[in-house]
């Protein structure tokens, strides 16, 4: 098994440090029963989160590569900046009242 990279640990120690003093909060439970429940569902949702983000974070990567390339096979690229000059521009500032209403007083 890989060792986890420490991005995957800050996660997961985090997720699990703010779910359990959110639970302990929210709950307000003096039993300490309860709180050996609270601790252990902090634990494991800390470890899925931390199992489950780099791959959430990779998987997005290949598809926005997935994409560039079919953009790039399909010849659809992004406009260049000289074409974007080329596009009209709105000079006049619209008009703080609306059509008919300065004639009201």
């Amino acid at each position: 098994m890989p060792r986890p990279s420490p991005a995957q640990l800050a996660y997961g120690s985090v997720t699990v440090v703010c779910s359990t003093l959110a639970m302990l909060l929210l709950s307000q439970t003096r039993s300490g029963g309860w709180i050996v429940v609270i601790v252990c569902t902090a634990l494991a949702l800390g470890l899925f989160v931390a199992v489950t983000a780099p791959t959430a974070h990779a998987n997005l990567r290949r598809r926005r590569a997935a994409g560039t390339a079919a953009r790039a096979a399909s010849g659809a690229a992004s406009p260049s900046p000289a074409r974007a000059e080329a596009l009209p521009r709105h000079t006049a500032a619209p008009s703080a009242t609306p059509a008919g209403m300065a004639s009201r007083r």
